[in-house]
Formats: C-alpha cells, sequence, structure tokens
C-alpha cells in the first residue's frame, strides 16, 4: 500500500507536466473547423491571398509600381494622372509634375507665374497666388513631403515644402512635385512656373 501511495504524486505530477506542455502546443493549432486542405480556386490579379490561416490585414494594399519608369519622388503627384511643367527656382530649371487634381488643373489655368518666396516655419517657401483655387474635390488629405508643391486654402498661397511638413490638413492640397534637393528649396527666393511644352 507504501508503493501505491508513493506512485500517486508522481503519477499526479507527470500528468500535470505534461498538461503545461501540451496545452500550449494544442492552443496554437488551428480549430477543427477550419482544417482541410487550403483552397484551390482562382485568385484573380490584385485579389488578396490568405495563407496558413492567418487574418489578413484589411488596411493592407500591394505596392504599386510608378507606370513608364516614373521615379517614385513622381508618386507624390499622383492622385489620378500625371502633368509635367516647367520649373525654375533662381533661374535654374527643376524637373516638377502636378497631379490631376482639381486644384492642381486650377493651379495650371494661372500659368505662366512668377512668384517671390519667402520662408513659413522653416519647412516651406510660400507665395500668394493672384487668386484662390478651387478646392471642390480634394483628394483625400496627405501630410506634405520634402520636394512637394502644394496650396494652403486659407490663405490663398502656393507652399514648396523643404522639409516634410504637419500632419496631414484638409486645408492643405498637394498640387504637385518638384525634383529638387531640399537645400535648393530653402533657398529659393523666386520662382517661375509655365507649362511644359
Amino acid at each position: 500500500m507504501n508503493a501505491a501511495f508513493r506512485c500517486g504524486p508522481v503519477r499526479a505530477a507527470l500528468i500535470a507536466v505534461l498538461l503545461v506542455l501540451l496545452l500550449p502546443v494544442t492552443a496554437c493549432s488551428s480549430d477543427s473547423s477550419q482544417a482541410g486542405p487550403p483552397s484551390t480556386s482562382p485568385v484573380s490579379p490584385g485579389q488578396e491571398t490568405r495563407t496558413s490561416g492567418a487574418p489578413s490585414n484589411p488596411l493592407s494594399t500591394p505596392p504599386v509600381t510608378p507606370p513608364d519608369g516614373l521615379s517614385a519622388a513622381s508618386d507624390r503627384s499622383s492622385p489620378m494622372d500625371i502633368r509635367h511643367i516647367r520649373v525654375t527656382l533662381d533661374g535654374r530649371a527643376v524637373d516638377a509634375t502636378l497631379n490631376d487634381s482639381p486644384a492642381a488643373r486650377d493651379f495650371a489655368e494661372l500659368l505662366p507665374l512668377t512668384l517671390d518666396l519667402e520662408d513659413f516655419h522653416k519647412t516651406e517657401r510660400v507665395a500668394d497666388l493672384p487668386r484662390k483655387l478651387d478646392t471642390s474635390g480634394a483628394p483625400a488629405p496627405a501630410q506634405a513631403k520634402t520636394g512637394d508643391l502644394a496650396y494652403y486654402a486659407p490663405w490663398g498661397n502656393l507652399a514648396l515644402f523643404y522639409r516634410d511638413g504637419p500632419a496631414a490638413s484638409a486645408d492643405l492640397l498637394i498640387l504637385g512635385h518638384l525634383d529638387v534637393g531640399a537645400d535648393q528649396l530653402g533657398r529659393a527666393e523666386h520662382i517661375t512656373v509655365e507649362a511644359a511644352p
């Protein structure tokens, strides 16, 4: 009887150890309602696939490759289509594009323009436009990035960002992008914008 009493606690301890080791393994296995072979149904282009029972991220989107070899910098200019413009900063030509937003199209109607620039908050160079732009149908707000050409609706001014701007605001509309270094943008005193030939 003494031997049976000693085996009981040992057996109970062994069972407890096994349960502790097996519970995490069974907790990580898939639910029997999801068991079975993976789906072999065809996937159309752009459709997200799901593997190994992992939840999909509804906020993730596949990476977009710029068409026709456009640079990643010009992606900032494209809620829709891209329009090339001719920009001169202090007499030096720079590559620039406008997006196809209503405000950018309205800005293009003002061209050609020559404006004097002044610094604003050590982040952007600004200039007053001759009139306010049409802001109807504006795309979703986006934070301004270095090189962005933007329109600040409440003041009716043009902004060239030589540093990343503050958080996205519905009052700040990105019109396009300038492919130029931050140093040149930060020192610019004059800008001339013309329609590209």
